[in-house]
């Protein structure tokens, strides 16, 4: 029987079902929702419920807690595009008066500008907004922690920061910004900062008895850059599809890997747990697979949306409680479960459209010192340097279309790569970043750098 690829089978879907019924019973959450999507579209929806006969379906909103800080991001990074601002900027440029300005919009982004994690005062998240009237007020009289710049710290008041600073440049409320650039264009209609029917209730689970006490909900004021957003599955769905591959109406796919990027020094314990922050997203390491996304609460609900790019798989989970499941390990589940099962299909081998002589000319083998590389063009207009070994730098590269390429990724991330040649034209090495790759292994006829010992290479009756 053939099976439509934009179908899982069933016994896929019965594994991501299972999967979140145990999630939904074993974390006691009043209800949990799910969605997976593949190749561009969800390809599978389910939820499990504590109310018979009811169960949330892909319209019912949740909050999302700190999911906000994404769509904060990308509103920031817009600015960046237009350059109405650069991320190297102190924020005093921008936003004088804070008593934090010496920190730069690209620390407030990664977590690195040395601020508290929360506000001074009742906790934001439970109390009015009324009582935080002010920036003042959210920072606090000793707002700073540490050196900035130093130490990936996660903030709540440095996402108030910046959505302050997206209003004083736009000139408009950070809710009518968000909505206008970012929702509105990518159709997310059931995402929004105040609650919409239908919505889920949020609650508290007893930890030792099997009884619930409902949260209030408040409005976060100043604090709602942070993580005021209420959505949806669907709505979710649709914006992971767009972190994955971009809009051009909204944020490039160029600056999307940027905002995909390490960005913030990891402690130690997140290196060994495989943990990183970009810019407004974080990336984790499970199963061998790399998943970017956030995670985000507010009291009454968890939130969870990733993204296997090598898969093309995403998932989001929500649920309507202060703690149980834990969302990222249930949302990597449900990405592995669809990668595993039904392994991503391949576009086809297709030939370049055209090469131009003078790349071509540069494929093959290559040298640095002994340590041997291939150069590979490929059908996607890149370069890709690759150790043989399999084991060593590698990166890809673009042309700048003056026969010259630069490194996206890895330790030559930014480098140049050039192609040196003789007075007749011939190739004479490959240049990197000052690192000279010879055809042979420390070729006598190329330029390398300390010059190649006349007699050549010799063995031990030599020495």
């Amino acid at each position: 029987m053939t099976t439509s690829q934009e179908e899982l089978l069933p016994t896929t879907r019965r594994a991501l079902l299972h999967r979140i019924a145990v999630a939904q019973s074993e974390g006691r959450a009043p209800s949990l929702v799910a969605a997976v999507v593949r190749d561009g579209r969800t390809v599978w929806h389910g939820s499990r419920t504590s109310v018979d006969g009811h169960a949330p379906d892909e319209n019912v909103q949740y909050r999302i807690g700190s999911i906000t800080k994404t769509f904060t991001a990308l509103l920031v990074l817009r600015l960046r595009d237009e350059e109405l601002l650069d991320l190297g900027d102190p924020l005093e440029k921008h936003l004088p008066g804070t008593g934090v300005g010496e920190a730069t919009i690209a620390e407030l982004l990664a977590h690195t500008s040395g601020l508290a994690a929360e506000t001074p005062g009742p906790w934001w998240e439970r109390s009015p907004a009324s009582l935080r009237p002010g920036l003042s007020d959210v920072l606090g009289e000793q707002p700073l922690l540490h050196p900035s710049g130093r130490r990936f710290h996660y903030s709540n008041p440095g996402y108030a920061l910046l959505g302050t600073l997206v209003e004083k440049l736009r000139r408009a409320s950070w809710e009518d910004v968000l909505r206008r650039e970012v929702l509105e264009p990518l159709g997310l209609h059931r995402t929004s900062t105040r609650p919409q029917a239908p919505h889920a209730g949020g609650w508290a689970v007893h930890p030792w008895a099997d009884v619930m006490l409902p949260e209030p909900v408040e409005d976060l004021g100043l604090m709602a850059s942070a993580g005021q957003l209420w959505s949806t599955t669907g709505d979710l769905a649709r914006f992971a599809v767009f972190l994955a591959k971009g809009d051009d109406r909204v944020l490039s796919a160029e600056s999307l890997r940027e905002m995909r990027t390490p960005a913030a020094p990891p402690e130690a314990a997140d290196v060994a747990s495989g943990y990183a922050y970009c810019l407004g997203l974080e990336i984790r390491h499970q199963d061998g697979r790399t998943l970017v996304g956030h995670t985000g609460s507010l009291p009454g609900f968890l939130a969870c949306l990733t993204v296997g790019l090598e898969d093309d798989v995403a998932a989001i989970v929500l649920a309507n409680c202060t703690s149980g499941p834990l969302l990222f390990s249930v949302a990597a589940d449900l990405v592995r479960i669809v990668a595993e099962a039904e392994p991503r299909i391949p576009e086809p081998w297709r030939p370049m459209h055209e090469v131009e002589s003078a790349a071509l000319e540069l494929a093959g083998q290559w040298y640095w010192g002994t340590h041997a590389f291939g150069l590979r063009l490929t059908a996607d207009g890149l370069v890709s340097l690759e150790p043989l070994s399999g084991k060593g730098r590698r990166s890809r590269f673009r042309a700048n279309g003056d026969g010259t390429w630069t490194g996206l990724e890895g330790y030559y991330a930014g480098e140049l790569l050039k192609a040196v040649r003789r007075p007749n034209g011939a190739v004479d090495h490959l240049d990197l970043g000052s690192f000279v790759f010879t055809r042979q292994p420390y070729d006598e006829g190329a330029a390398v750098p300390g010059g190649v010992d006349p007699d050549g290479w010799r063995g031990s009756g030599s020495f």
